[in-house]
């Protein structure tokens, strides 16, 4: 018993472009009407009329055939082509008029959700709601000048996909589309998704044409969140990969000045730092970019200035793991103050209830890479005792202890405001004439340079003391302002009386002073630099607590 199995190809045609659209006639082709369909006259003159059956009589089967030739040939010799010109073949114009299929595709495409686009679909619509919309970029390439922007959209099953808009379509959608409303969007192209540009959970993006429509709902659709969260808490961080996207929710600690920065393409922007902390234990820095460091920066400032911790939700921060892990703000990047749901409430209460007092561990600037989180406590007579800093990797540790010492000829030195990427070049630069500054590795010249700390300042507890180097934050949390406003007192202003009370101010606080220890080479010399990585003033409550659980310990190892 055998059994036989076909396999066969199929291949679906998703799409038909006109290649040629006339060419040459195949042949000499006529319409069938050409063909007069009326009776012709035999060749002797009979006419051709009925088949005449007679009753009673049989007629054998070779003259039935022999019938048949004859009738065959005659019309065959009656139908000889006329020998004429044929004008070139027209097919007859398509009628659709009232056909069934057509107008089929004429009603409205059906709503799907966003989750079930696919680029195999011919006809589609979605309802969503717009909840970022990003700026309109300006580009140069190969092709020539262009401008771009896109927007994210959610819908009521909590699908997500980022739409783009290229040239005459950013004429047409940008101005109409508004952070916020729902809209009805119908005839795109769905494309892969650009991963390094496009942090959606969602492998395809949407590209508007010319053909698309962009419909308005003025009816408000409950059903559709105003924004959707997936956060991540500030220990996760630790252990996320470098340039990941997340949102995070924290309490705001603290908010630096906006300061003004200069990109790498000669454009200023505003840069302000802040702190954010939650029940996890830690903490981190949230660095603002641009017009976020104005209108919500200035906001959250206002609010820690008077007494007061905002909570802080961040919607898509990129994570950076330069010296630690911070998180920074992109073009995508929304700041909801003291958001009203779950999270928050949750949040709010907690800190409320004592998290205020309860010690955070930083995880910006201060993370022992690939080495345990835990903060390893020493003295200052142990940095020496126990050889810190020999081995191959750096070691960090934490020291409580004051700073006694301050050098004032060289606190800071003039750097390169430029940015490069999300970071600012910080390269010492040289003056170029009278007016202007020039960076060697920038290869570019500007008006104004930044000022950052290079603090040399001698640090002592109760065991010893030692010198330490102290950079840009560091410095600014160890002397209470920016290096400018220093360099300007000194230089500038010359006010020797406030410059002095400056650093005075500055001298003799206890600090928890977070400490990266590696031996260097300077000259032909080892040398163990000990840097500053964070100073953090002594917090008596949650220090307190710190030793009561010290000496618990101690008590359990004895018993």
């Amino acid at each position: 018993m055998f059994c036989l199995v076909l396999l066969c190809r199929i291949i679906v045609v998703l799409n038909l472009e006109t290649i040629i659209p006339d060419c040459e006639i195949i042949g000499n082709p006529r319409p069938l009407m050409e063909f007069d369909s009326a009776p012709k006259p035999l060749l002797n003159g009979d006419s051709m009329g009925p088949p005449r059956t007679v009753i009673g009589s049989s007629v054998p089967m070779n003259a039935g055939s022999r019938v048949q030739n004859v009738r065959s040939n005659v019309v065959q010799q009656s139908y000889q082509p006329r020998p004429t010109v044929q004008p070139p073949y027209q097919p007859p114009a398509p009628n659709y008029k009232n056909h069934g299929a057509i107008v089929k595709n004429e009603a409205p495409a059906r709503i799907i959700p966003i989750a079930a686009l696919n680029p195999y679909q011919g006809r589609w619509a979605i309802k969503a709601r717009v909840t970022a919309k990003g700026d309109l970029r300006r580009y140069n390439n190969a092709r020539g000048d262009g401008k771009v922007f896109s927007f994210d959209l959610l819908d009521s099953d909590g699908g997500e996909i980022r739409v783009t808009c290229f040239n005459a379509v950013v004429d047409r959608f940008y101005d109409s589309i508004e952070v916020g409303k729902v809209y009805l969007i119908s005839k795109g192209s769905l494309k892969p998704a650009q991963k390094n540009f496009n942090h959606l959970k969602n492998e395809w993006e949407i590209f508007l044409e010319t053909t698309s429509t962009v419909e308005i709902c003025p009816d408000e659709d409950s059903s559709i969140p105003k924004q959707q969260f997936s956060f991540s808490r500030i220990i996760e961080i630790e252990n996320t990969e470098n340039n990941s996207v997340l949102d995070i929710i924290g309490v705001v600690t603290s908010v630096n000045p906006s300061v003004p920065i200069l990109r790498k393409n000669g454009m200023e922007t505003q840069r302000r730092v802040l702190n954010l902390k939650d029940q996890s234990g830690r903490s981190v820095e949230l660095t603002l970019w641009g017009e976020l460091c104005n209108k919500e920066g200035r906001e959250l400032q206002d609010m820690v200035d008077s007494g007061f911790s905002p909570v802080l939700a961040v919607k898509a921060g990129k994570v950076n793991d330069f010296s630690g892990k911070s998180v920074g703000t992109i073009s995508a990047s929304q700041l909801f103050i003291n958001p009203e749901f779950p999270e928050a409430y949750s949040l709010r209460q907690w800190f409320d209830s004592g998290g205020k007092d309860t010690a955070s561990q930083s995880i910006s600037r201060d993370i022992m890479p690939g080495g345990q989180r835990n903060e390893i406590r020493k003295t200052v007579s142990q940095i020496k005792e126990e050889g810190l800093g020999r081995a191959d990797k750096p070691d960090w540790v934490t020291v409580k202890a004051y700073v006694s010492f301050i050098k004032t000829d060289t606190f800071c030195y003039t750097a390169c405001p430029l940015m490069i990427g999300d970071r600012q070049c910080s390269k010492k630069v040289i003056k170029s004439g009278d007016t202007r500054w020039q960076c060697e590795r920038c290869n570019q010249e500007f008006e104004e340079c930044d000022y950052r700390y290079l603090i040399q300042a001698q640090v002592q507890d109760h065991t010893g003391l030692t010198w330490v180097t102290a950079f840009q934050e560091t410095g600014e949390e160890i002397m209470g302002c920016s290096a400018k406003q220093l360099y300007s007192l000194k230089n500038d202003e010359q006010d020797d009386g406030r410059f002095e009370e400056v650093i005075r101010q500055s001298l003799f606080n206890q600090y928890l002073l977070k400490l990266k220890i590696k031996e260097e080479m300077y000259g032909d010399e080892q040398k163990v630099k000990i840097t500053v990585v964070k100073a953090e003033k002594v917090d008596p409550s949650s220090e307190g607590r710190y030793l009561l659980d010290l000496i618990s310990n101690v008590s359990q190892r004895r018993l």
